[in-house]
């Protein structure tokens, strides 16, 4: 069976737009109907309630009851892309839901804490193996080091090469890229020439050198 793709609806950034239909505005959420904006009522959808993000079981429980719901979008414009804020749904929908949250909440609390030291258990054993691997490509590297570099890049939810598939393969460019961001940050002049407005590229380049010389040395 297909599963047809949820209605979107848009926090626009600038507040300037106008309904197409009735015309009304500022509109602080939006549905793109034949690239035209319609406010929540036009499209249908005045009648629901904003969940906003943040309780992954609250939010399954409400779309699963919900008749129609719709799911909430705003344009990150540093990460260039559309991030979820949250879904439309129907207010009968999440009062249900959030019975059923309360009704279990100390059992998915006793899950959650379970879920944390699991995840903690495989942070320290992932840590620990990704320094190994750090001081066997860079024999010379100070043990020390290797474990901050290691504790660093492998910081659960940071998005570092460490938490990227190759790194947690332990792929030798992965782990190779995040001794090199070290000692860029912290050998090298790298961090002041970005303060005094030099551009990334040349900052780079100009350490590129003393980068080079710091990993021979621990290589030998």
């Amino acid at each position: 069976m297909s599963v047809s793709a949820p209605i979107v609806v848009i926090e626009p950034l600038r507040r300037r737009l106008r309904c197409a239909e009735c015309l009304g505005g500022p509109l602080s959420r939006m549905v793109l109907e034949s690239h035209a904006p319609l406010c929540l009522d036009c499209a249908d959808l005045g009648h629901l309630v904003h969940l906003p993000r943040g309780d992954a079981a609250l939010t399954r429980r409400a779309r699963e009851a919900s008749g129609l719901w719709a799911v909430v979008v705003r344009h990150n414009r540093r990460r260039t892309r559309y991030e979820r804020q949250g879904i439309l749904v129907e207010e009968a929908a999440l009062a249900r839901a959030e019975r059923a949250c309360l009704a279990d909440a100390e059992a998915r609390a006793r899950r959650r804490v379970r879920d944390g030291e699991r995840r903690a258990a495989e942070d320290v054993r992932f840590t620990t193996a990704l320094a190994a691997e750090i001081l066997r490509l860079f024999p010379g590297c100070p043990p020390d080091r290797a474990a901050s570099v290691a504790a660093h890049a492998g910081l659960r939810g940071s998005g570092r090469v460490g938490r990227t598939a190759a790194g947690r393969a332990l792929d030798e460019g992965a782990v190779t890229a995040a001794v090199r961001a070290s000692v860029r940050h912290l050998d090298t002049e790298y961090d002041a020439l970005l303060m005094r407005g030099v551009p990334r590229r040349q900052a780079r380049t100009r350490v590129a050198p003393v980068i080079d010389a710091v990993l021979g040395s621990w290589r030998r």
